[in-house]
């Protein structure tokens, strides 16, 4: 039963994160683990025939404000393709006539007469649109062969961080339309790992056919930093070298030059999971998916039935170990296991592409840790509760408490010490009981005892049992007072002089006179567990407790027997009269007693 009811915990705590995963609740924290674990770019490798012409600040202090004349650019990449490049893409769209014609003329001699230079084309989705279906396609003015296009659309997350590449776009005129970084990594694949596609809309790496979104959208791995701190990198130059003959244009043969904006001010820069505060300009995130294509480094999430199976496997078995441990070891263990899922998420990452869910499962290690530790808090208050419920009738509440505080186990054995010891007895109660009904007898009795718990329980001495119609009480254990003899006294006179009261109803109406008879000892005594592991009793052994009986069996009714040494103890603060010695089974010699009359401001 306990089991089944842990195991529903697990499932309630499963079902709630797994809710949050299918909605992306907590899709910022998720994602800033999975950007630190996609980009380790101080250890990738870069190929060295991808290179960027980049449109900087010093190019356009030198040759121009931006747009610069069609013919700057038509220039620069004839020059490269003429000398043996494998491939020159513009980043800048040419889906509008020049106000100069030659120009146009210009670029579309260069699109036709070299295989090799990539024009780029757009585009135009509605805003907020449920489908993935463009409703405009910007096509350059030129007329290169189709293989030389490829769209340049960028798809940022939620968080407008590019972490995806739509690998290719359906158009009804031109049929699927690839990503620009497709066209240009397969001018470097060898062809059977080329990147292909067929009308459906599939994509495939070599044979190997590519797990991608609704979009035709995968994940990629970025090789360099926005930060600009890695030792290895994409080589970058500026235009203006290549335009005023400072680079020969030789040096970029059988490379994949990409010629874009690197200022600010061109308005080309993207958030990246290699930075939160530095931006990538685009052209460098072309660099990036076209590295990724050439290593076959597209990762991808786990589904969505694997990730929910995750979390509900880790919130029940989770649950199921920290409701076995104390809490400390419970929180231990949480540590160990993320700690674990880290590990795991890495190795299934580096060996199979694939991001497990981490914040969501992490979340139910952590909640089901929490919960195990409230739960046990509930349980052991409970158990507290119950435990000074019932033990309570017994001691005082506050002896109660001091008992539970305590943090060794409780054990059988003894150990001696000087305690109090008080014993009572109702007098009359016999005869008594002869002329009553036993409901009643039983109802009176009840009255009597609980008188008396509650005086002993007011100067917090333990009852250590009822003996029939008699109570036995330690005062100065298992919680130690110096003053126990005092406490007993006041318990004594407390006791007698409520009792009197009592007695007086009582002989009202049965015409019978009931009275306690007390007796007290103060003296050593072996103090402790008496009994088996399984069964023991809490209680008082040793000479000291027998003689306390023999008074108690001694005392008239509304007397307080004490012996000499309580007499000694508390002399100061109570009137007590010295009686006869007595004589007591189990002493040779006649025991001097004292009768307890009164505590001493009572009778100034």
């Amino acid at each position: 039963m306990k089991l089944a009811k842990n195991i529903l915990v697990g499932l309630i705590i499963g079902a709630v994160l797994s809710c949050f995963y299918i909605f992306h609740t907590f899709y910022m924290i998720e994602n800033n683990f999975t950007d630190r674990l996609t980009s380790f770019t101080d250890e990738k490798e870069v190929d060295y025939r991808i290179k960027i012409l980049a449109i900087d600040e010093a190019s356009l202090s030198e040759i121009g404000k931006w747009p610069w004349s069609r013919d700057v650019l038509a220039e620069t990449a004839e020059k490269i393709a003429k000398a043996g490049a494998t491939a020159v893409w513009t980043d800048v769209l040419y889906t509008e006539k020049s106000e100069l014609p030659k120009e146009d003329s210009e670029w579309n001699r260069i699109a036709k007469q070299y295989p090799n230079v990539y024009l780029s084309a757009y585009f135009k989705f509605p805003p907020r649109q449920q489908s993935f279906q463009a409703e405009e396609l910007l096509w350059p003015i030129y007329e290169p062969a189709p293989e030389q296009v490829g769209h340049i659309n960028t798809f940022p997350d939620r968080d407008q961080i590019v972490r995806q590449v739509t690998l290719g776009v359906k158009d009804e005129e031109k049929g699927i339309v690839p990503a620009i970084s497709v066209r240009l990594a397969n001018r470097l694949l060898d062809e059977k790992k080329q990147i292909t596609w067929d009308e459906q809309g599939n994509f495939y790496a070599g044979d190997k056919k590519l797990s991608t979104g609704n979009r035709n959208n995968i994940y990629f791995q970025y090789f360099s930093s926005a930060q600009k701190t890695d030792v290895k990198s994409f080589e970058v130059f500026s235009i203006k070298d290549v335009i005023n003959g400072k680079i020969d244009p030789s040096y970029f043969t059988d490379s994949v030059v990409l010629i874009g904006p690197y200022a600010t001010g061109l308005s080309d820069q993207y958030r990246t999971p290699t930075s939160r505060t530095l931006e990538m300009f685009g052209v460098e995130i072309h660099a990036n998916i076209i590295q990724s294509m050439l290593n076959q480094d597209f990762y991808q999430t786990s589904s969505k039935t694997v990730g929910v199976v995750l979390i509900f496997l880790i919130s029940i078995v989770g649950y199921l170990l920290f409701v076995a441990l104390r809490p400390k070891w419970g929180g231990l263990l949480s540590l160990i296991m993320i700690a674990c899922y880290v590990g795991i998420s890495l190795i299934v990452f580096l060996k199979f592409s694939i991001l497990l869910p981490f914040i969501y499962v992490v979340m139910g290690i952590i909640t089901s840790c929490v919960l195990s530790i409230v739960t046990q808090y509930v349980r052991e208050l409970g158990e507290r509760k119950r435990v000074t419920g019932i033990f309570g009738r017994y001691v005082s509440k506050s002896v109660v408490d001091e008992i539970l505080a305590a943090k060794n186990e409780i054990a059988v054995g003894g150990i001696r010490k000087e305690v109090t010891l008080m014993f009572v007895d109702i007098r009359g109660f016999t005869p008594l009981s002869e002329k009553m009904e036993p409901e009643e007898v039983v109802g009176i009795l009840n009255e009597y005892l609980d008188l008396g718990a509650q005086a002993i329980f007011k100067y917090e001495g333990t009852i250590d049992k009822f003996i029939g119609d008699g109570i036995m009480a330690i005062f100065g254990a298992p919680i130690e007072y110096e003053d126990h003899a005092i406490r007993a006294a006041n318990a004594a006179l407390f006791m007698k002089k409520e009792a009197d009261r009592l007695a007086q109803q009582i002989n009202d109406k049965y015409q019978s006179s009931v009275a306690f008879g007390i007796g007290l000892n103060t003296g050593p005594a072996v103090i402790g567990n008496i009994g088996s592991s399984e069964r023991m009793d809490y209680t008082a052994i040793g000479d000291t407790v027998n003689l306390a009986a023999r008074l108690e069996s001694n005392a008239k009714p509304n007397q307080i027997l004490m012996s000499e040494n309580t007499y000694q103890i508390i002399q100061q603060h109570f009137v007590c009269t010295p009686l006869q010695p007595i004589k007591v089974k189990g002493k040779a010699e006649p025991v001097v007693v004292y009768e307890l009359e009164a505590e001493r401001v009572e009778v100034q």
